[in-house]
């Protein structure tokens, strides 16, 4: 779990690319399914993000302690 925690924008990375491939080699997916992912993508998008923003704010708040 603290990898997780760690690298969530490199996670999500690897499952975006995953699911391109299977949309890619799997074309009798139907379209309700892939739309339903790929919702399912930006909303864990908006989340990577956020974690991402929280992390670079902690960095700065600790670099300006440090100067």
């Amino acid at each position: 779990m603290q990898f997780v925690k760690a690298h969530p924008a490199r996670i999500y990375a690897v499952l975006v690319a995953a699911l391109a491939l299977v949309v890619h080699y799997l074309p009798d997916l139907p379209s309700a399914l892939i739309l339903a992912l790929a919702a399912a993508i930006l909303g864990t998008g908006e989340a990577v993000q956020r974690t991402e923003d929280t992390k670079t704010a902690t960095a700065g708040i600790e670099s300006a302690s440090i100067e």
